[in-house]
């Protein structure tokens, strides 16, 4: 029995040391868009606030040229903390052109790293429901459907809390897509 055991335990160490290192590769502090990414896209167009909806033109990852007034607003963004177990929420300055989008930017930028890349993505909002639209760069070398459980906490848990906590955005409920296919988890 002792012989299993002596066997067993460093395929459980290890088993738990994968798990961990999978939760932190998604780490959120520090990591950046490249230029190219940022200037690949169609710039985004104003929001149609009388009917609820947010322009469907894909919409560059990069916030800093979206603020056409100058102006910011204060937003809620969560983002997963270390352990990978709760989102934290957190009061950023965000274009106040377009704050939703803004938004959703600032967390894709988090989420880009040097396996998954973001080149834009496509934002409306219909009936209390966002659809957002994801498009990974050309460059990207690995998809979204290659996340681990903690990364899509991270990526889609923090769209989804940021856009339903914020109230004044009137989102009920987010959906999930890739180029048009729906993301299912």
């Amino acid at each position: 029995m002792n012989t299993k055991i002596q066997y067993l335990l460093p395929l459980i160490v290890l088993t738990f040391s994968t798990i961990i290192s999978s939760c932190s590769s998604g780490d959120i502090s520090d990591n950046t868009i490249s230029e190219q990414q940022q200037n690949s896209s169609v710039s985004p167009q104003s929001e149609n606030s009388a009917t609820n909806q947010t322009s469907p033109a894909q919409t560059p990852i990069s916030t800093s040229s979206q603020n056409t007034s100058g102006q910011t607003t204060k937003v809620t963004l969560y983002t997963i903390d270390d352990q990978c177990q709760d989102l934290i929420p957190k009061q950023t300055d965000v274009s106040a052109d377009e704050p939703m989008k803004a938004a959703i930017g600032k967390i894709l930028e988090t989420q880009s790293n040097g396996d998954l890349s973001f080149a834009g993505y496509r934002a409306s909002v219909n009936n209390g429901v966002a659809t957002i639209d994801l498009r990974t760069a050309p460059e990207s070398k690995r998809p979204i459907g290659g996340l681990s459980t903690c990364e899509q906490i991270a990526l889609f848990g923090s769209l989804r809390k940021t856009l339903t906590s914020n109230a004044s955005w009137n989102v009920k409920e987010v959906r999930f897509t890739e180029q048009g296919e729906e993301l299912v988890f």
